[in-house]
């Protein structure tokens, strides 16, 4: 599944690139919005069936804020040695890694701080981020853990990679992946301005 998800990146960056100006981009980003909350719906119907799912949930309590405790740090520790390797300093390194995935907003925080580079670096960081998401959480989730396969998705976890995780784990992960996509999606506006 993920190498149809991969060629369907593929094919759709090739129609962007030659068809140019007759995509309307508000017509695209309109679908896909439409799109994405489908999918959360068909995803939510799934959990919904399993009804074991919030009774596991419920007795984990607080521990299930220890995977996207540990995907912030991870991620941020990222971001930390990246900057050993490269130009950039490791506070704008920690403000890229903060956007935990989520590309549309963690660019624009940079770029309207005034680091426009930061800003297209935090975006197409992020951008492979979730793309790597996709193709690495079926071989994580056989080879490695169900919960292991929560992290790469980051703040992603509760919309766009979700299914990928859900079709690949079980309903209780899926569960659990969500609240981890939520609760960092809280922490992103949070962090990035404190690195800023």
């Amino acid at each position: 599944m993920s190498i149809v998800i991969f060629v369907t990146l593929l094919c759709g960056i090739g129609v962007g690139m030659f068809a140019g100006g007759a995509v309307d981009m508000a017509v695209t980003e309109e679908l896909s919005s439409i799109l994405l909350l489908l999918l959360l719906f068909s995803v939510g119907i799934d959990m919904g069936l399993n009804k074991q799912v919030f009774m596991q949930i419920k007795k984990l309590g607080f521990k299930i804020l220890l995977i996207p405790t540990g995907v912030a740090i991870g991620s941020l520790l990222g971001g930390a040695v990246v900057a050993v390797f490269f130009p950039e300093s490791l506070k704008e390194c920690l403000a890229i890694s903060s956007g935990m995935g989520w590309y549309s907003l963690s660019g624009i925080l940079l770029t309207e701080a005034g680091n426009p580079i930061g800003g297209t670096i935090s975006f197409l960081a992020n951008v492979m981020r979730e793309m790597l998401t996709f193709v690495s959480v079926p071989f994580i989730a056989k080879h490695i853990g169900y919960y292991c396969a929560i992290a790469p998705a980051g703040a992603t976890a509760m919309d766009t990679t979700l299914a990928i995780i859900s079709r690949n784990t079980n309903a209780t992960i899926a569960v659990v992946a969500f609240v981890s996509g939520i609760t960092l999606t809280m922490l992103v506006p949070i962090l990035v301005p404190v690195f800023l």
